[in-house]
């Protein structure tokens, strides 16, 4: 027959506390061995979950007919997975919670226009920048406007956390900053006469020069160029040079031509030109004042 044994209280406490640090030790070491290797775990998993925006067209965006996310940064992504041989897995978000996600293991990699600045490497890390468009701000034709000292005093409207509302604030200091949310609130902002310009990539910007139907242009005058590369979580070096090495198998083969002209070339709306190819980031964060 079974006794009941009473164990003195402090034994029990220091059980307990054994019992607590063993279960620590062993979830530490099971999220250790998940994270210490994330191309192994991409791999294991059989997918790559991407982060991508979901209202800037043409880089992500709703697809009308659909209804699912497609675009420049979505085709690069899915070029990218199709390399590593795994399934990708597109998740949108929104600009101020790209870096965030990333951060905590939502997503495993950033396509979704992101612009390498210093500021931003300090947070992760960049894979090489496969292409660069201008900051431009969009203003009324009617206003006149021609260079960007013409805004001084002025309120210009960008997404919050954008590489326009980093360039506008370090180099022009003069011009007034209003953040949004999306560039379709900052847009309504413009047609309402809240701002007197929006600042984004030319690339995202090219949606509403078109949708305006003459009313607006672009100051010729660039607040800066932008360099636009994937974002990877820190100390990650096998999955960052895996990524690498694909980007430069697809610039290569010709495929990262053939995803900018579906987007963004000449025969779409954009009509804009890939001036710049594949450049290491080292060969970026040099030209990065």
């Amino acid at each position: 027959m079974a006794r009941n044994v009473t164990i003195p209280a402090r034994q029990r406490k220091l059980v307990s506390a054994l019992m607590l640090a063993g279960s620590l030790l062993g979830l530490l070491a099971v999220n250790g061995a998940a994270s210490a290797n994330q191309l192994a775990d991409i791999k294991a998993r059989g997918e790559m979950v991407c982060g991508t925006l979901s209202t800037t067209e043409p880089l992500g965006f709703t697809d009308a007919k659909t209804r699912k996310i497609v675009g420049f940064d979505v085709d690069v992504c899915q070029g990218l997975a199709d390399q590593l041989g795994v399934k990708m897995v597109q998740k949108n978000l929104s600009v101020e919670a790209r870096i965030p996600e990333l951060q905590i293991g939502r997503v495993d990699i950033l396509s979704a226009a992101m612009g390498y600045t210093k500021e931003r490497e300090k947070q992760i890390d960049f894979s090489s920048s496969h292409f660069q468009v201008p900051l431009k701000v969009l203003v009324p034709v009617a206003a006149g406007y021609k260079t960007l000292a013409d805004l001084d005093g002025k309120r210009v409207g960008m997404t919050s956390g954008s590489t326009s509302e980093y360039w506008l604030r370090k180099s022009f200091p003069a011009i007034g900053v209003v953040t949004y949310h999306d560039s379709p609130s900052g847009f309504l902002a413009l047609e309402q006469r809240k701002i007197s310009g929006q600042a984004f990539a030319q690339t995202s910007g090219m949606r509403y020069l078109q949708a305006g139907k003459g009313k607006y242009a672009f100051i010729d005058q660039a607040i800066s160029w932008e360099p636009n590369a994937l974002g990877i979580r820190k100390n990650e070096p096998e999955f960052l040079a895996a990524v690498n090495s694909a980007l430069e198998k697809m610039e290569q083969d010709g495929q990262l031509d053939a995803i900018w002209n579906k987007w963004l070339g000449a025969d779409t709306v954009y009509k804009i030109k890939r001036e710049h190819k594949l450049e290491p980031i080292e060969q970026v964060r040099n030209s990065v004042q």
